[in-house]
């Protein structure tokens, strides 16, 4: 091996270079937050050396001092060895410009829905400053409970999980943001304990992979909770009830917004008289689902 490669990384650039080359040799898995060797890579480094995680170019040829090529050396082993998402090492997620606190309490935060609401829901809302209620169900870290807040900033949200953990975690993440007079945390299986609660906007990341799939789930993907993840034999298990109780919980022209991965076929096939629309996001065309109450209303039967 030439001298070159054998010397430890001078710059910011040199150690970026050497985590794709382990992450890589090493097979690691992404898609928490980053999706490639290089982008982890970059964020571990950026997040080792305290600095924003969309400053990389700046600083690529700045030198490191030796205790900060420890640190950046340290998480790559971490990484490597624990095989964990980065997130749980660095506890710390993003959705755009907003960092949430995680740890193995909860799925990493990634949502297409997320997108739809850098845009307030447009053009399927179209009055977004009427929406007053919300309801985020499934909402692990509060990450969707948050956006909805910000998006709509007259509304006030209710955000459930099943796992009092997950509370425990979203609880942090909306005390950090200071909204705890307008984000409400509840303990519930869906819809259960929401009884005479009526909302103008619902939105729902619930479990949506399927048992096959679950069984051969990369490491990194074992590490979050089986409960956030397991959607039962074809991943629709949380979505029917969603569908057939979510219309009991709108509001006249209420609003209902599911991701469900890449199910479009199942979720039609599943349920075919219902016109379902699904956005373009950076999933493609088939990872959320949405429909007025309306449509919920004279498409389905209320019981099982």
């Amino acid at each position: 091996m030439p001298l070159a490669e054998r010397r430890p990384p001078r710059t910011v650039r040199d150690v970026v270079r050497l985590g794709v080359k382990q992450f890589k040799a090493a097979r690691l898995v992404f898609g928490h937050g980053t999706v490639n060797a290089f982008d982890e890579a970059a964020y571990l480094t950026l997040y080792a050396l305290r600095l924003p995680p969309d400053e990389l170019e700046p600083h690529l040829d700045t030198p490191l001092k030796p205790r900060q090529l420890e640190q950046v050396l340290r998480l790559f082993e971490r990484r490597i060895r624990e095989r964990k998402p980065a997130a749980y090492l660095t506890r710390e997620a993003w959705l755009g410009d907003f960092r949430f606190y995680v740890d193995e309490r909860v799925i990493v935060p990634r949502s297409y829905i997320a997108e739809l609401l850098r845009d307030d829901l447009a053009p399927w809302l179209a009055e977004p400053g009427k929406i007053r209620t919300a309801l985020d169900l499934c909402t692990g870290s509060g990450c969707l409970a948050i956006l909805l807040a910000h998006s709509f900033p007259r509304a006030r949200v209710d955000a459930t999980d099943i796992a009092p953990a997950a509370l425990a975690v979203a609880r942090i993440n909306v005390r950090q943001y200071r909204l705890g007079r307008r984000i409400r945390l509840v303990q519930s299986d869906l819809f259960s304990a929401l009884c005479g609660k009526h909302y103008d906007l619902i939105v729902s990341n619930p479990p949506y992979v399927r048992t096959a799939i679950m069984r051969r789930l990369p490491q990194e993907y074992r590490r979050e909770p089986e409960i956030a993840l397991a959607g039962g034999k074809d991943g629709l298990d949380a979505v029917r009830i969603i569908l057939h109780q979510a219309a009991r919980h709108l509001n006249p022209g209420g609003l209902l917004v599911v991701e469900v991965g890449h199910n479009r076929k199942q979720v039609e096939k599943a349920f075919p008289r219902l016109a379902f629309t699904w956005p373009e996001t950076a999933g493609g065309d088939d990872c959320v689902f949405l429909l007025a109450r309306e449509q919920l209303h004279r498409s389905l039967v209320f019981s099982f």
